[in-house]
């Protein structure tokens, strides 16, 4: 079991922050990766060809070790989610007519595109929703996603958790379905990846996009994609001179190539070699893979269990323990208490959280302690025995 790692982090001692899936703090040393990637730049002298490759190549084969995929070059390197998804869409072929699967609330950046697409191509965008709140209400709305996946699927492009109150989908369920109607999987894992394992060989997305400032522990403004042969051979959302064959040789890159770099390295955005954000992204990848998303997971279950048993005593609502996720949990409030007085009881203990829909969405990590926790539970109790008085 992983030992509180809150000495890797500059968090002040007061404050509650149980927030990661809004973002992550920066740990100390992605923070020194960006200062010494400051200073370096001082001097554009020594800045030569390899600087605009090695960083960026060493960021692949880490991810790629992260989701345990056997070629690095499948990893494309761009500035957000909506970035990787708006290729994706590019680069989907369609019939008119089919079908687009989506989640209910799923988050807009993977959201748009599709309805983009779906307008243009004449194609029907499908809405699964979970059933109203109940026990089983995670295995009901994976039931229904699987159900919903028919012949007339073209793709399904999905979250690994809920960004809004962390249910946990069957990914592996999931693609075989998808695989057995020859349906693309289009897989968003800003929410999961890097705290929750994934494993590209078992799922076999055809594509999977993170943003990297959550829990990627990464900075903002960098997003990392994993592109299966599915898109082997298609066309990026702008054509620039580092993802084109022979681009390392400076002195002929004004031979102009018809054909990209190998893999997926063709969907690089431009300019993909920044010189501060791509060291630091290097470095939070390291620490993820030495923390390890399964340990992640674990020392989040151990902090967060008998806090949880007592919220539900309390009357607040949470997913059944096998469709939720340890790192990413909505709390359902119950009626008669106040969402502005919650927020209110929050805010007096310095308790950073989010409320997304109708949860307090909590996202712990190994910086966090029994007294977050603690903090977090009083003021849902102090809550609970103002309603009742």
């Amino acid at each position: 079991m992983l030992s509180c790692q809150r000495n890797q982090f500059s968090l002040p001692e007061d404050i509650h922050y149980l927030n990661c899936a809004y973002m992550s703090p920066q740990a100390r040393r992605v923070e020194k990766a960006g200062i010494d990637a400051l200073r370096f730049m001082r001097n554009p002298s020594e800045i030569g060809p390899d600087d605009f490759f090695e960083t960026s190549n060493a960021i692949r084969r880490v991810f790629a070790d992260l989701i345990h995929a056997e070629e690095p070059s499948r990893v494309s390197l761009a500035p957000s989610a909506s970035y990787g998804i708006a290729t994706a869409a590019r680069n989907l072929d369609i019939p008119t007519g089919s079908e687009l699967i989506v989640l209910f609330e799923q988050f807009p950046s993977n959201i748009y595109a599709w309805r983009r697409l779906a307008s243009e191509k004449g194609l029907k965008l499908i809405q699964i929703s979970p059933p109203e709140f109940s026990e089983h209400r995670g295995k009901i709305w994976n039931e229904r996603i699987l159900d919903s996946i028919s012949s007339a699927t073209s793709a399904i492009c999905i979250p690994t958790v809920h960004w809004t109150d962390g249910t946990r989908f069957d990914m592996t369920a999931i693609s075989t379905r998808a695989r057995d109607v020859g349906a693309a999987l289009i897989v968003d894992g800003t929410q999961s990846v890097g705290a929750l394992p994934f494993d590209v060989q078992e799922i076999r997305p055809d594509c999977l996009i993170c943003a990297g400032y959550k829990w990627l522990l990464g900075p903002y403004s960098v997003s990392l994609a994993y592109w299966g042969e599915r898109f082997d051979n298609g066309v990026p959302l702008e054509e620039n001179w580092i993802t084109r064959k022979g681009s390392e040789d400076f002195s002929r890159v004004m031979d102009y190539q018809d054909a990209y770099q190998e893999g997926a390295i063709r969907y690089d955005v431009g300019e993909r070699s920044n010189f501060i954000l791509m060291p630091m992204m290097l470095e939070a990848l390291n620490m993820v893979i030495e923390l390890d998303p399964s340990r992640i997971q674990d020392y989040c279950r151990a902090l967060t269990s008998e806090a949880l048993d007592e919220a539900e005593q309390l009357g607040f609502q949470l997913e059944s323990e096998p469709y939720r996720s340890h790192h990413l949990l909505g709390i359902r409030v119950p009626d008669g208490i106040s969402f502005d007085r919650l927020k209110e009881a929050l805010s007096d203990r310095n308790v950073t959280v989010s409320f997304r829909g109708n949860a307090i969405r909590v996202s712990p990590h190994v910086y966090n302690t029994s007294d977050d926790i603690d903090a977090l539970l009083s003021a849902l109790r102090t809550c609970v025995h103002e309603s009742v008085q």
